[in-house]
This record gives structure tokens, sequence and C-alpha cells, in this order.
């Protein structure tokens, strides 16, 4: 009976029905009472006042006797009057009340049933009305339409099947609507992609195309062609690989080995990543911290994060300057900030820096705009938050925070 509000309220209403008709029906029953034994003493009454009519010696004691008295009646003397007190009423008017009171009975129990079976029909009614609204529901869901509003308040079972329902409802629209943002996401990937691989693809190809069309290219010519061509497949690389590392972290296929680790060794990891490119513009990186500081985290994948943050801060960083490193941790998060003096961020650009394939304003020309999302991604997904600083002409801090 769990939940079934509706026919707990039916059964409780046929009880009330049941036992309001039965306390009628108990009146009903003492009033004919009353109007048997009523009649039968006016007419036991009108025997004694008619012997006492004709007899004014008789004993009134002895008629007290006689009715209270138990003897045995000689039916047979009663039927040369014409009265079987076996199968009739002696008193008429009594066997007419029976046959109305009788009748009246029988009605009264039509009636009670007729009403229990409009009862029971009405909640029979009530539930199919229910399921049909259900199965109409379910066919629009079938045909996709998840436009549906059939939220019900109530605690009956077909009520609850109908919020059940309804969150099914609810779950569908939005697989719906995340399939359709994925498909235009997709779309949108697939575009940008496009356009990052079309790029270095033709610069490739009309550098080779030079190179085979002039076997007498001057010697250097050739060897800058070579480089460039060289570098333009360092970047489609570097975009491939970290479209598949973006693809399995979107696809949650990668799993983390977080072990405690010292954050120095993280910093030192990243810094000899971008080693090269600091010998390139003599820029020195600086490290002030706590030496026992220590982060719960892969720290492969954290090593890849930071290497990006800190290529991008060299990228942005001017020629023979420096960048800071400081670190940290509390009872609550690690943190690590990386800041840098360089050229800055346009305040247009900060709130899109970890879209992918985002080129700000002041971003480099072979910046592929995918490092810093990488990053973000590689980050939120090991229990960490990544927030940025950033003054024109002044420099820019990301602050990196590792929830304990």
């Amino acid at each position: 009976m769990k939940n079934k509000v509706e026919l707990k309220r039916v059964i409780l209403c046929n009880v009330l029905i049941i036992f309001t008709v039965a306390f009628l029906f108990g009146i009903f029953e003492f009033y004919q009472y009353k109007r048997y034994f009523q009649n039968f003493n006016n007419k036991l009454g009108m025997i004694i006042s008619h012997i006492v009519e004709r007899y004014p010696d008789v004993d009134k004691n002895e008629l007290m006797k006689i009715l209270n008295d138990e003897y045995i009646i000689n039916e047979n003397l009663l039927k040369k009057y014409g009265m079987n007190i076996t199968d009739d009423s002696i008193i008429l008017k009594n066997k007419k009340l029976f046959i109305i009171f009788s009748i009246l009975n029988i009605f009264i129990l039509i009636i009670l049933s007729l009403i229990i079976f409009y009862v029971f029909l009405r909640y029979n009614n009530s539930k199919d009305k229910s399921l049909n609204k259900i199965t109409k529901y379910i066919e629009e869901l079938n045909n996709k339409n998840y436009k549906l509003d059939i939220d019900d308040n109530s605690e009956d079972e077909l009520s609850i099947l109908k919020n059940e329902i309804y969150k099914t409802t609810v779950m569908l629209k939005e697989t719906a609507e995340n399939s359709m943002n994925d498909k235009i996401y997709l779309k949108d990937s697939l575009s940008d992609i496009s356009h990052q691989l079309k790029t270095p693809l033709a610069s490739i190809t009309i550098m080779l195309d030079n190179i085979l069309d002039n076997p007498d290219m001057n010697s250097t010519i050739r060897t800058d062609f070579i480089k460039d061509i060289k570098r333009e497949i360092i970047n489609i690389n570097f975009l491939v690989n970290s479209l598949l590392k973006l693809s399995k972290l979107d696809a949650n296929s990668i799993h983390f080995t977080n072990k405690e680790e010292n954050i120095e060794d993280l910093i030192i990891n990243s810094i000899k990543n971008v080693s090269i490119l600091c010998d390139l513009k003599n820029v020195e990186i600086n490290v002030i911290s706590n030496k026992s500081a220590k982060i719960l985290c892969d720290i492969k994948w954290q090593t890849e994060a930071i290497t990006n943050i800190l290529k991008n801060a060299v990228e942005h960083s001017r020629n023979n300057s420096f960048i800071d490193i400081t670190y940290e941790e509390n009872n609550i998060y690690s943190q690590i900030q990386i800041k840098d003096y360089g050229i800055g961020i346009e305040s247009q650009d900060l709130p899109h820096i970890f879209d992918r394939f985002y080129k700000g304003k002041n971003s480099a020309n072979d910046s592929i705009g995918i490092g810093l999302a990488l990053a973000k991604s590689i980050i939120e997904k090991n229990n960490g938050y990544i927030s940025v600083d950033s003054q024109l002409d002044v420099g820019t801090i990301f602050t990196i925070k590792y929830m304990k």
C-alpha cells in the first residue's frame, strides 16, 4: 500500500460509507423493532382491556402471570380461529410493516452497493485517464518531443511514475541539447583544426615546390626553407598531440595516478622543458618557495600543464627579462604562481585565453592557441583551479590552486 495514496483514499471513502450506512441501518432496524412491539403491545392491550371489561373479577396477578410465564401454546386451538403462528403473523399490521421494511432494507443495500461501485468506477476511470496521459507522454518522447511539463506534486503511485517520466524527459532533453551542442562544437573544432593545419601545410607545400623547382637554389636559402619546414612540422605535431590529449581528457579516458610529490620537482621538470626557449630570449626563471611544500597530483600530467603555462609566459616576456615562480601550501590547498613582466594581455582577450584556438591581440605569430586550454583541462581534471590576472606593459600572473 506504500505510495498508493489514491487507492487509500478510495478505500477510506468506502469504509466511511459502509460505517455510515451501517449506523443508519442500525437506527432503521431499531425503528422497525419499535414499531413491531408497539403494534404488538397495542393489540395485547386491547385484548386485556376486552377481557377485563367482560370479566371484571379476573385477577390482575393471574393476567400478569399468563403474560410473563412460559406456556406450551395449543396450536390446534388457534388454528380453529384461522391463526397459524408458525407461518403467519397474528397481527396483520406487523406483516405489512415487515414487507415494507424488507423492501426498504433491500433498497438500502442496493443503493450502498451502487455507491461503492460508483466510487471504484471513478477510481478506475481516473487511473485509466492517468495511464492514457502517461502513454501519450511516452509516445511524445519517442517522437523526440522533450518540451513536456508533466511534473506532479501528488504522492500516489501513478504520480510518482509521472514524476520519474518527467525526470527522464528532462534528462533526455539535456542529452539532446548536449548532443546538438557537441555536434556544433565538433563542427567548430573541425573547422578550427582545418584552419590551423591549412596554413602550415600550405607553407610546407610552397617551400617544397620552390626547392623542387629550383635545383640550383642557393644553399643558404634552401637551408632556411628546410628549417622553416621543420618548424611547421613541429607545430603540426604539437597541435595533433595536444588535440589527442584534449580529446582523451574530454572523454575521461585518462586516469591520473595521484601521488604526494614535491612541488619543487614539478617546477624543476617544467623549467627544463622551456630552457631552450628561455635561452633564445635570455629569460631567467627565479623560483621562490618552501622546498618542503608538497602536492597530491599526477606529476607527469601536471608537468605538461605547468610547462604550457611557462611557455606562454616566456613567449610574452621581453628579451633579457625574468619570470618569478612562487609556491606554497596550507591546510586547504597548494598554490603555484607564475609571474612574468612582459607585454601583458588585453582586457578583452583575458576572459578567452583558455578557449581552444583563441589567439589574442598580443599572441605570437606561430601560436596555435591550444596550450593554455590543455593546461586548464589537465589542472581541473586533477582537482585544481587556474586563474589569470594581467596588465598591459606590466605583466601577467597565473595562479594555480590544487585542493587538498
